[in-house]
């Protein structure tokens, strides 16, 4: 294992052990003065955006499903050109109903209506992935940045993976690819759960 991942895995148990001595989750952390949550809603609303690194996060959630373990999802954007610029989805970040990390999975373009950006582009944009805000919660920016560090090449993988199926996908005629409403993931990684998570 190498000794960034090592230290980004240890950053995420840090966040986590912090929120858990107050009896807080990144999720409940990220809710923080909502009373009322509602699907499809960005939390927090006008989303999260870092001046310095250009990245921008929200979550939100879908209706419950029966059966589900997913609460719902962290979307990470990045705006290389600052805040009025491109915007370009890097990742989609799952977790439980209580903040524990599920899964990682890209979209189809037509999910987040983001500016284009093709496999190796937006492989490039991870690095710069760096949430250094203090809210809605500094420890929650902590642990999203250590996920992008953590699992880089897994993210890198899920990227690539997107652009393949997305060329092997033959949508209903006269539907592009990426604006095809039948396919809204397009890869996905099952995290393993660390011991004692």
């Amino acid at each position: 294992m190498s000794t960034a991942r090592e230290h980004a895995l240890n950053e995420i148990a840090f966040c986590e052990t912090i929120l858990a001595k107050g009896g807080l989750n990144v999720l409940s952390d990220t809710f923080r003065g909502v009373s009322d949550i509602e699907a499809w809603e960005h939390y927090p609303p006008g989303d999260v955006f870092d001046p310095a690194s250009n990245a921008q996060w929200f979550y939100h959630c879908h209706p419950a499903e029966e059966g589900t373990a997913e609460h719902g999802h962290f979307h990470c954007f990045l705006r290389p050109d600052g805040p009025n610029g491109a915007i370009h989805h890097l990742i989609a970040i799952g977790v439980d109903a209580n903040g524990r990390l599920l899964r990682l999975f890209t979209v189809n373009q037509w999910v987040v209506g983001d500016d284009w950006a093709d496999a190796e582009r937006t492989i490039d944009l991870l690095g710069r992935f760096d949430m250094q805000m203090p809210s809605p919660s500094y420890l929650v920016n902590r642990w999203l940045t250590a996920i992008f560090v953590a699992y880089e090449s897994e993210i890198s993988e899920l990227i690539r993976a997107r652009d393949a199926w997305l060329a092997a996908h033959v949508p209903p005629q006269g539907v592009a690819p990426r604006e095809d409403r039948a396919l809204e993931v397009t890869s996905e990684f099952i995290v393993a759960l660390r011991p004692g998570s």
